[in-house]
């Protein structure tokens, strides 16, 4: 896009970590009709990134030569600039250093792949002495039975989620981002044309185009781009074709005393990548957020035949016979945990601060975010018929929002807070046109990846017995705070 182009109307679905982050972007490069649409005040119940703190480690993460690899290091580089140095990110990173464990052999092997080549950057750390002395006395009390990890002061730390969504916000509005919330912003169809149209001359098929976007209160908004960006939402307004897994974890608070607070001021973030992690208290709350490790929870959604659909019975295919087809999952929000992660909380309390391990939660919530198949993002054109996108053909200058471009940027995959300021930025090349190859091919449209998903695939994830779980096959919920009464 030129300058003439940045007076076209852009319409971004999502509020959250990377729609916030897009719509900052946008507006600081001169994009001046930029609308936000979420259903729910920024940021979303159900978000992720709608949390007190997240883990951040600074610069490149993988010493391959692959597309993948370049992608994911350039995101880690621009983000790490951005946290570093950008005023409106960086008062919310903080730099604390990261100390990293494991339980199990294969586990431990897991953590040396992940720092191979950076090795020198951390200390080994093997003994339970070793680990309590990582933390001010008193913080960490526990035996740390069979853990093995390693530490670094520097180079990683965590930042405050929600308050990075926040500012990214209302930096945006500043700037001249409208955001629309509530019924009115809640997108609840994608309004595509109908079937195949002839040009103008006849006998040349069109695509069908985007036309609008309809909202819960019937409200049908018109962009020249729009922009999915509402993360595990996404997957119900348009068939990703099983390429977005909504997954769901779990966390708590226990909330500190004032002395304590200040005593777990400035920790360094705890993560066993079996058992669960936690870092400081809110400085406004005093509250103490920890998170059980597992690959995760979701909400199948299954396909069944009509009855009297005889071509199932005719299939051959013992796995069709025995089992019914996932064929995605349904987020949804609820301020409470499942009771058996409440003991996975308290199991990791009683390994590494077992004073705090019978205290009262003050809160808990589950959060979801969308996992592809090879938990990269996913960021590109969409073609509604399975084509390739004209995007790039199409002349900018044109001032009819008839037949409207779709930009995707899903697929957060649980660990690309971290990459809040980045995405933003590419993104914006998408827009442009001036995305590099590698990047693109990365996180293109990968249909094929998702041919044959295992929806119970962990991904390279640790916890609770190395399993994918169905929620609703839990034991029950807790009930945290439901017995208080007004004073």
């Amino acid at each position: 896009m030129n300058t003439a182009n940045k007076l076209n109307t852009v319409l971004i679905i999502g509020g959250g970590t990377w729609g916030c982050s897009i719509a900052l972007e946008l507006a600081r490069n001169g994009y001046s009709n930029v609308t936000v649409l979420d259903g729910e005040d920024v940021p979303s119940s159900i978000a992720a990134g709608n949390d007190l703190n997240k883990i951040m480690e600074e610069g490149s993460q993988s010493e391959d030569d692959t597309d993948a690899a370049f992608a994911w290091n350039r995101l880690h580089d621009l983000c790490t600039t951005a946290w570093l140095n950008d005023p409106v990110y960086k008062p919310y990173y903080h730099r604390t250093g990261y100390v990293m464990a494991a339980s199990s052999d294969a586990a431990y092997e897991a953590l040396l792949k992940d720092i191979s080549g950076h090795e020198d950057e951390y200390q080994r750390i093997v003994s339970a002495e070793q680990f309590r002395s990582t933390m001010p006395k008193g913080v960490l009390t526990g035996d740390f039975i069979g853990w093995r990890g390693f530490a670094k002061s520097s180079g990683a730390g965590w930042v405050f989620a929600r308050g990075a969504i926040i500012a990214a916000k209302q930096e945006a509005e500043r700037l001249g981002v409208r955001f629309i919330t509530g019924q009115h912003g809640l997108v609840t169809e994608l309004l595509f044309s109908s079937g195949s149209e002839l040009d103008e001359q006849g006998g040349v098929i069109k695509q069908r185009a985007l036309r609008g976007v309809r909202s819960d209160s019937g409200t049908i908004y018109h962009a020249h781009t729009t922009i999915l960006a509402n993360g595990a939402n996404a997957d119900g307004l348009i068939d990703f074709k099983h390429q977005l897994r909504p997954t769901a974890w779990t966390l708590a608070h226990i909330e500190m005393t004032p002395s304590e607070a200040e005593l777990y001021k400035d920790l360094p973030v705890l993560f066993n990548i079996e058992k669960g992690f936690f870092m400081e208290p809110s400085a406004e709350t005093h509250e103490l957020k920890i998170c059980d490790e597992h690959p995760g929870y979701i909400n199948p959604i299954y396909y069944e035949a009509p009855p009297d659909n005889h071509l199932l019975k005719e299939l051959e295919d013992d796995k069709c016979k025995s089992e019914r087809t996932i064929i995605g999952s349904r987020p949804f929000a609820r301020r409470q945990i499942p009771l058996e992660s409440e003991e996975r909380v308290r199991a990791f309390l009683h390994e590494t601060m077992p004073h705090l391990a019978t205290r009262p939660f003050s809160f808990a919530r589950i959060c979801w975010d969308a996992d592809t198949v090879d938990r990269m993002p996913l960021i590109d054109w969409y073609a509604p018929d399975g084509g390739k996108d004209k995007a790039d053909q199409r002349d900018d200058n044109d001032e009819s929002i008839e037949g409207g471009r779709l930009l995707l940027a899903v697929g957060g995959s649980g660990h690309c807070f971290k990459t809040m300021p980045a995405i933003g930025q590419v993104v914006l090349e998408f827009l442009e046109g001036r995305v590099d190859s590698k990047t693109r091919r990365a996180f293109r449209w990968r249909s094929e990846m998702a041919e044959e998903r295992d929806w119970w695939d962990v991904q390279e994830r640790w916890g609770a017995q190395g399993k994918v779980m169905d929620i609703n096959k839990i034991n029950g919920w807790t009930k945290i705070g439901e017995n208080r009464r007004c004073l």
